[in-house]
């Protein structure tokens, strides 16, 4: 299994329902195909560089995981259908394994 980092935000506005429904999708997602999840650190509300959605702040969180190379496009369309998440980021880690 490969190491890997997701940082992703949601709008500061939904209520924390909605916040952990998100979060605990992207854990089965992960956790379906024997990945294990090393890390959850909420950063919180942060102030974004340019306006995405009509948004000028967003909920951030950074999540890292190791995973096989294989579940890593599931875990891709499974964010990019989730309307909660505005935007993601999952990369590589190539200092750990």
């Amino acid at each position: 299994m490969k190491a890997y980092e997701l940082l992703f935000f949601v709008a500061p506005s939904i209520d924390e329902e909605s916040r952990a429904a998100v979060m605990k999708r992207i854990e089965t997602t992960i956790t379906n195909d024997k990945g294990e999840i090393d890390n959850v650190d909420n950063w919180g509300k942060r102030k974004l560089a340019y306006e995405v959605n009509g948004l000028t702040d967003g909920d951030y969180t950074l999540i890292d995981f190791h995973a096989n190379p294989d579940s890593i496009a599931e875990l891709d369309r499974v964010l990019r259908i989730t309307d909660a998440v505005e935007r993601f980021m999952i990369v590589k880690r190539t200092d750990r394994d």
